[in-house]
């Protein structure tokens, strides 16, 4: 297993009704070049967390971060005028509050964050240190 120290949050940057799948979300990554899906799991709007990448694997979801991290990613992050913003469904909340919750007692060394503290991205457009730091 590889080293966590990082696990990191995401989001896909779609409209909150826009269905996103796991599917989707490989396919994209694909066309950019990639072997697979970058996250490790993604949480769609009715809350149904996905495994996306194994966890065993290093991700491809934040530069220079992949390789002890873990990529989390809920669909969302954009209003209906196509601006970043938290979209997150409190089903989404939960299911993202149980996934850090499970991935800090399995990698408790780990600290959580956005993708927007190590890029110049609003993405997941919230902020996710502030908001998890307690874990």
């Amino acid at each position: 297993m590889r080293t966590i120290n990082e696990i990191i949050v995401h989001c896909t940057a779609t409209f909150p009704e826009q269905v996103v799948t796991v599917s989707d979300l490989a396919r994209w990554h694909r066309q950019r070049g990639f072997k697979e899906i970058g996250y490790h799991f993604v949480i769609n709007q009715q809350g149904e967390i996905f495994d996306g990448r194994a966890i065993e694997k290093q991700g491809a979801h934040c530069i220079g971060h992949n390789a002890n991290s873990i990529g989390v990613c809920y669909v969302g992050g954009l209003n209906e005028h196509g601006k970043p913003a938290d979209t997150r469904t409190d089903a989404q909340k939960a299911s993202l509050l149980s996934l850090l919750r499970r991935l800090k007692e399995q990698f408790p060394g780990a600290t959580i964050h956005g993708h927007n503290e190590f890029s110049n991205k609003a993405c997941p457009c919230f902020n996710a240190f502030e908001e998890y730091k307690e874990l």
